[in-house]
């Protein structure tokens, strides 16, 4: 026989209470500081640790406090060194199951955390996170001896070592010490014997004397092949033979993968990488991979701080060109993101996604 909702009493209706708040997803538990609603008062009573700062769970070896029973209990395998959760692909062992969750996309290619300015994707919210320091301009890494401030942690530490006089890297030929890889890599040029063909301009070391030769046409501005369609004039008949392709439409190199064609060998070479995921180009500095030298050389610069583009009005400085186009919409009062809406014009897509929410009525840093 079947128990009545009128007939329960004690736990066993607090039980079908909760059951059917589940159901109807009603909250009618709210935090007093923040309004944050909860279906259960025990979820209530967890989250309220959050603003007294109660960490009742305390871990018996290191003494490290916690708000959660079940984060003590993860916590603990640091000391046990147990690791239940088994990769079923590669073996790999992790205590935490979101820790295995994270590495299974690494197998599966999954990445579903995306930058709403920029649209690359991550397959972990802190890589996200780490990321959106790119377009916020944030530094939370502040040297305490010189007061500069750096985007990634790693940069933070390799500047350290100025001060530490810590040296990591040792030339294994001579034996000297260096601070950072890209200090190492540059002194090992000197013992490099079998380029003794020097450019005196750039200081470019060649191993022939033509190769050099045909160099030092970029420095002496010579342009021997001239193009007979449109007077475009090439220092080097590589450049002249790649060009004709424009004119003639010819594009003799083909992807296998989705049958796009390109005029140079080069081109097909880069483009390929969209499908093999290949990323030759590594930052010494944080290991970030790039699939294109031009892309590392401007990701550098947020290390090095180097800004080439140069605002002609203002006299403001960019790392990268692109900057310098939106910027210079300031000047020119162009704003190219229209809103479909309500027609509202913006200089930045970034500015049109901020306004898009009114319509939406999207609150994604609402609590």
């Amino acid at each position: 026989m079947t128990t009545q909702p009128e007939e329960l009493v004690g736990d066993e209706l607090d039980k079908y209470l909760i059951l059917m708040r589940n159901h109807a997803r009603e909250k009618p538990y709210k935090c007093g500081v923040c309004k944050s609603d909860f279906a259960h008062n025990s979820s209530l009573k967890t989250h309220m640790r959050i603003h007294t700062g109660e960490k009742p769970f305390k871990c018996d070896v290191c003494l490290s406090e916690f708000l959660q029973s079940g984060t003590l209990k993860d916590h603990m395998r640091i000391h046990t060194g147990e690791k239940p959760y088994k990769c079923d692909i590669c073996g790999t062992q992790f205590a935490r199951n979101y820790t295995l969750k994270d590495h299974m996309r690494i197998h599966t290619g999954e990445k579903p955390f995306s930058c709403e300015f920029c649209k690359s994707t991550f397959s972990r919210r802190t890589h996200l996170k780490t990321h959106m320091r790119m377009h916020t301009g944030e530094k939370p890494y502040k040297c305490e001896v010189c007061d500069h401030e750096f985007t990634f942690h790693s940069s933070f530490k390799a500047h350290m070592r100025i001060h530490s006089e810590e040296k990591l890297y040792k030339c294994d030929i001579c034996m000297s010490e260096f601070a950072q890889r890209n200090q190492l890599k540059e002194h090992m040029k000197m013992h490099i014997k079998d380029k003794t063909y020097v450019c005196e301009v750039c200081k470019s070391e060649f191993t022939q004397r033509k190769t050099l030769k045909s160099h030092m046409r970029k420095h002496g501005g010579e342009k021997a092949y001239k193009c007979g369609v449109c007077n475009n004039e090439f220092a080097f008949y590589c450049n002249l033979k790649s060009h004709m392709k424009i004119h003639t439409g010819e594009k003799p190199y083909k992807c296998d993968v989705c049958k796009s064609d390109f005029a140079r060998s080069d081109t097909l070479k880069k483009h390929m990488r969209i499908h093999t995921g290949e990323k030759p180009y590594k930052c010494e500095l944080c290991k970030a991979e790039f699939a294109h030298r031009k892309t590392l050389m401007t990701h550098v610069r947020m290390h090095t701080g180097e800004k080439p583009y140069k605002c002609e009005i203002c006299r403001s400085e960019f790392a990268r060109n692109d900057s310098l186009k939106k910027h210079m919409r300031i000047h020119t009062g162009e704003n190219p993101y229209k809103c479909d809406v309500c027609d509202s014009e913006f200089a930045n897509r970034m500015s049109l996604l901020s306004h898009m929410r009114i319509h939406s009525g999207e609150k994604p840093y609402h609590v």
